[in-house]
């Protein structure tokens, strides 16, 4: 991918992304995250949990057909291992959407609404989703100490998740785009996600971004003359550089190509668990 000397210095692929372990589970972690100990976050990966095939085995979805028991031992852990009570975790109904939801402390241990992203300036309480395939946006800034998660599928990428979590960061919680760190986590890349003409109509008819970025980047590559792959990565990279944000990074990795260590919607034909994600500020 081409960019110029100036989106080079603001976008960065697979810049520090680190594996590691939070206590006995296998997590990534960003390097551009881990500026302010007070900050924790964790990437989880499907290793560490006790939920059998085909959700094997930190499934953290409650909906996708896995044993409820599981599913809360596999939350347990995910939480011990990050050192955080769980009724200081807030999450939310996903729904495809680009709908932002600020929570606040009190917020803790609940479900806070339906929504594909949620932002906090408030320290100790935490933001956490699922994913299998979609695309984690994880974002900070560190001068106003405010946290948000994101979650960004093709039908919340055409809405502009990205953009609107980052606006409601600036109007609600005086945020400035420039001090914005934001990391798109594992998700499908464009090497695996192939998509009909439905979804290179929505996207196409949704580039309100592409002309704030002056960026010709393709968005869909063409493979034997009739199969499209998006590239959901860049997308909302571009969407995010649009709304200003200074600096982004891209993890990089395919969540289809690595079953090993995550969970695939796609590669595993709908029948498969939920990784997660958290980030909050330590009281």
């Amino acid at each position: 991918m081409h960019m110029s000397a100036s989106k080079e210095k603001q976008t960065s692929r697979g810049d520090g992304f680190r594996y590691e372990y939070a206590g006995a589970l296998p997590v990534y972690r960003f390097e551009r995250l881990n500026g302010d100990a007070a900050l924790t976050h964790a990437v989880f990966t499907r290793l560490g949990g006790v939920s059998a095939p085909p959700y094997a085995s930190l499934n953290l979805g409650h909906t996708v057909g896995d044993s409820r028991e599981a599913v809360e031992i596999n939350h347990d852990r995910v939480y011990q291992a990050l050192e955080v009570p769980r009724a200081r975790v807030a999450t939310c109904h996903l729904t495809h959407s680009a709908d932002v939801l600020l929570v606040r402390s009190s917020d803790g241990g609940r479900v806070v609404g339906r929504g594909d992203a949620m932002v906090t300036a408030d320290a100790g309480v935490y933001l956490g989703m699922r994913f299998a395939d979609c695309a984690p946006i994880l974002l900070h800034d560190p001068a106003q100490r405010v946290v948000g998660l994101a979650h960004a599928g093709w039908r919340g990428t055409v809405k502009n998740v990205a953009g609107a979590v980052v606006e409601t960061m600036i109007d609600q919680l005086a945020c400035s785009p420039q001090n914005i760190v934001a990391v798109i986590g594992p998700a499908i890349g464009p090497c695996c996600y192939q998509v009909g003409e439905d979804v290179i109509q929505a996207v196409e008819g949704a580039l309100s971004w592409r002309a704030a970025t002056h960026d010709g980047a393709r968005l869909f590559s063409r493979r034997n003359g009739r199969y499209a792959y998006f590239d959901l990565w860049e997308a909302n990279r571009q969407q995010l550089v649009a709304a200003g944000v200074g600096r982004v990074v891209v993890s990089g990795v395919c969540t289809a190509c690595r079953t090993d260590h995550f969970f695939s919607h796609r590669a595993e034909r709908g029948r498969t668990g939920r990784f997660g994600v958290v980030i909050g500020y330590r009281a």
